[in-house]
């Protein structure tokens, strides 16, 4: 079981609340919670965007897998894309090996896949990170991520199985929690009812900030029409952390509201900033498919009137 303390830096990562994560001091080195929480503070400056600082708190030479594991989806996230087939190799190599008698518990070796699993989905390899991080996990973050795939290929019905299978043996968790709240914002059940109530609650928690929270009820409100007050989320989050998924919901907002300029100006720096994401991933191929369309046809000169 673990410590109060640990269970605590678990919560806080859980809900996004990474840069709390980040603040809390690591234990001993000795101490049976030092790789678990250092795991914790990695995995939150990878979300920070901070992997220079992730890839530091990594020991020189260590032999845990899931710390190898960390190292990896760091170098991933910061590289360009043309120089992460190498990584997602190593990847592949130490899921592989998690059958040998590799140095890490079986919690660190479920991260592993977990890690993987992330990495290859963000590459593209969909079908590759459903079977590593396989159908049939006990890993209640595997679960997490396997529902975030499913949900992000509009496979809802994949991803309510999942959750329901998790439910007979996962304790009534935080994260499963946010699981559920996950289907339901995509779904739209009950007007929405539920994650709305999830979100606001954690929230409400004066011992948490969390700007993933704030974005995720921002985007609640977006979906239930309720404009106004998830800008006030969103002008909120941003203050604290403006990252994709807050500025691309910034983006819905301005366009909802009517506001033409500055919605032109919050795109120019999405694309800019984050040319990967899938929604400005779509927009550029839209738009090269428009322009290889176009140069099919020509058009012909207006006469000339004398």
């Amino acid at each position: 079981m673990d410590s109060s303390e640990l269970y605590h830096t678990k919560q806080l990562f859980v809900l996004g609340a990474y840069k709390a994560v980040v603040a809390q001091p690591l234990p001993d080195a000795n101490s049976p919670d030092y790789t678990s929480a250092l795991l914790y503070q990695i995995r939150s400056y990878i979300a920070l965007d901070d992997t220079d600082t992730a890839l530091g708190l990594i020991p020189d030479g260590t032999e845990n897998v899931a710390l190898k594991a960390a190292s990896a989806l760091a170098r991933f996230v910061a590289a360009d894309e043309d120089d992460r087939e190498p990584i997602l190799e190593e990847l592949r190599d130490l899921s592989l090996a998690l059958d040998d008698d590799v140095e890490g518990t079986e919690r660190e070796k479920d991260l592993v896949r977990v890690l993987a699993g992330i990495a290859f989905s963000r590459a593209g390899e969909t079908e590759e990170a459903l079977e590593t991080l396989g159908s049939e996990t006990e890993d209640l973050e595997a679960v997490a991520v396997l529902v975030q795939i499913y949900l992000s290929i509009h496979r809802p019905d994949l991803a309510k199985k999942e959750f329901e299978r998790s439910k007979r043996w996962a304790e009534d968790d935080l994260l499963l929690q946010l699981i559920e709240s996950s289907i339901a914002l995509v779904t739209g059940v009950d007007n929405y009812n539920d994650p709305l109530s999830f979100y606001s609650e954690q929230i409400g928690n004066p011992s948490l900030s969390s700007t993933h929270l704030l974005t995720s009820r921002a985007v609640t409100r977006i979906l239930r029409g309720e404009v106004d007050a998830a800008k006030s989320d969103l002008e909120e989050s941003r203050r604290e952390h403006d990252d994709e998924e807050a500025l691309g919901a910034a983006l819905v907002v301005s366009g909802l509201s009517g506001f033409r300029a500055e919605q032109d100006e919050l795109w120019e720096k999405f694309v800019s900033t984050y040319s990967t994401h899938p929604l400005a991933a779509d927009v550029a191929e839209k738009a090269d498919l428009f322009d290889s369309a176009l140069a099919n046809y020509s058009v012909p000169a207006l006469p000339v009137v004398a």
